[in-house]
């Protein structure tokens, strides 16, 4: 008889849970509830873009005040506060509900960013900019700030590293009677042949060369070689001239 209480207890055990742990009661709140959409406080939609816009002014100064590139892109440094901002509200919003925030990656997964950024430098501002609006949207303040300042004053301190070989691209233009004397010229420093073609006689020639604390005699002494045309010595990072 006691046994067959304690079934009777189990069994009516595993209905009232049956009954009240269903799918739908577990996601609930999250899923049927919309009044737990307006549950954040103004003041802190206030505070979040505060402390974001502070920030991203910061990347802001860093990328203008560190660029090294060719052309400086006052828009791309807007674009990078704005998307700090916009980041900042995404994670604020999304935070708040279950439902919205499956929503929304499933929106953010049919966009198609087609914008090229060759400059690696770009992108890691891109991403700098993305991880303090995801910091200051999940109110994690103090990572914002702090990791903020941390590579800020490490960007400071790499850019503003004198790096004693210079990498150029030299382009000759010049007679082949003169070869073998112009490479004798360009051995005095460490050089890299990139491309060479001729045309009707005349030789073009790309070559990477490393000059020591901006040490460019070598292009006066070529360029006054009988047989050389002309010769031009341009800033080369790897991807174009500078």
């Amino acid at each position: 008889m006691f046994f067959v209480e304690c079934k009777k207890t189990i069994y009516e055990w595993r209905g009232k849970m049956d009954k009240n742990l269903t799918f739908q009661d577990i996601f609930k709140k999250s899923f049927t509830q919309v009044d737990h959409f307006g549950k954040i406080p103004i003041s802190q939609v206030v505070l979040c873009l505060i402390i974001t816009a502070i920030a991203a002014s910061f990347i802001f100064y860093i990328y203008k005040d560190t660029f090294r590139g060719v052309v400086y892109s006052y828009t791309y440094n807007i674009a990078l506060v704005i998307m700090s901002l916009l980041t900042s509200l995404i994670v604020l919003t999304i935070s708040s509900n279950v439902a919205l925030s499956l929503g929304m990656v499933g929106a953010l997964s049919i966009v198609r960013f087609r914008t090229a950024i060759k400059d690696p430098m770009d992108v890691m501002y891109m991403f700098w900019s993305i991880t303090v609006g995801i910091a200051c949207g999940a109110k994690i303040y103090s990572v914002a700030i702090l990791g903020s300042l941390f590579v800020g004053l490490a960007i400071k301190l790499l850019t503003n590293y004198k790096v004693k070989n210079n990498t150029y691209m030299f382009i000759i233009h010049y007679e082949e009677r003169v070869n073998e004397k112009l490479i004798i010229s360009l051995q005095k420093v460490q050089y890299f042949i990139k491309s060479k073609s001729i045309t009707k006689g005349v030789t073009e020639m790309a070559v990477e060369v490393k000059v020591k604390n901006n040490n460019t005699t070598f292009v006066n002494e070529i360029s006054e070689m009988e047989g050389v045309i002309d010769a031009s010595l341009v800033r080369y990072n790897g991807d174009y001239a500078e």
